[in-house]
């Protein structure tokens, strides 16, 4: 299992769900506390102002789930699968994602601050208006995924590989473009010109003509 950030250990659990079939339910408005999903089918689940506190999903489906403005505070999701799943503007703060399978992910808004995904792989993924500042990324694969206008201040980005990744509008400062894998990324210019000036290198407008 992958640690979490700073070493913090996974929250204890109080009860369980095992081996339970929940497709296609309606979770809207409802509240779980250190609940721990076990094997358990969420696919299709549907969720506007849900909670879930310190919960625990180890080998859930959660495959074409809607998730509106809910929150998954410190949870652990570990060899789960989200293809398809969209979240928007939800709060996963300090919440680990541990061996999950990622496909046609797309998340809108909300704040995944202190997230852990580490090594994950999510090329394609999509990722939109996020806060992701001080996110556990180390070694994530980001290949041709769409993050625009993401936040990744003070992200652990070591060994992370943004090829082929849609950055515009996001927060680079934490990028480094000599370590980090950039090939084909695309920027806007402000971005352009921050990962010029983080080379070394001066911007400057053009010399002027001789006479």
């Amino acid at each position: 299992m992958a640690d979490r950030r700073g070493g913090t250990p996974t929250p204890p659990t109080d009860s369980e769900v095992v081996n339970e079939r929940w497709d296609g339910e309606d979770l809207s408005g409802r509240t779980f506390t250190r609940v721990a999903f076990v094997d358990v089918d969420l696919t299709e689940v549907t969720a506007a102002g849900a909670t879930f506190d310190g919960c625990t999903f180890r080998d859930c489906d959660l495959n074409a789930t809607r998730f509106t403005d809910s929150g998954f505070l410190n949870c652990t999701f570990t060899k789960s699968s989200f293809f398809g799943a969209r979240f928007e503007g939800c709060k996963l703060v300090g919440s680990m994602f541990d061996r999950c399978r990622f496909g046609s992910f797309e998340v809108v808004g909300g704040s995944w601050h202190l997230v852990g995904l580490p090594g994950a792989d999510l090329r394609r993924t999509v990722f939109r208006r996020v806060d992701l500042r001080e996110a556990d990324l180390t070694g994530a694969r980001f290949n041709d995924a769409t993050l625009h206008h993401v936040d990744l201040a003070g992200a652990w980005l070591h060994q992370a590989d943004l090829s082929g990744a849609d950055l515009r509008g996001s927060d680079l400062s934490a990028v480094d473009p000599v370590a980090h894998q950039l090939r084909k990324a695309v920027v806007d210019l402000e971005q352009a010109v921050a990962l010029v000036r983080a080379l070394g290198l001066k911007v400057e407008e053009d010399a002027p003509l001789d006479p």
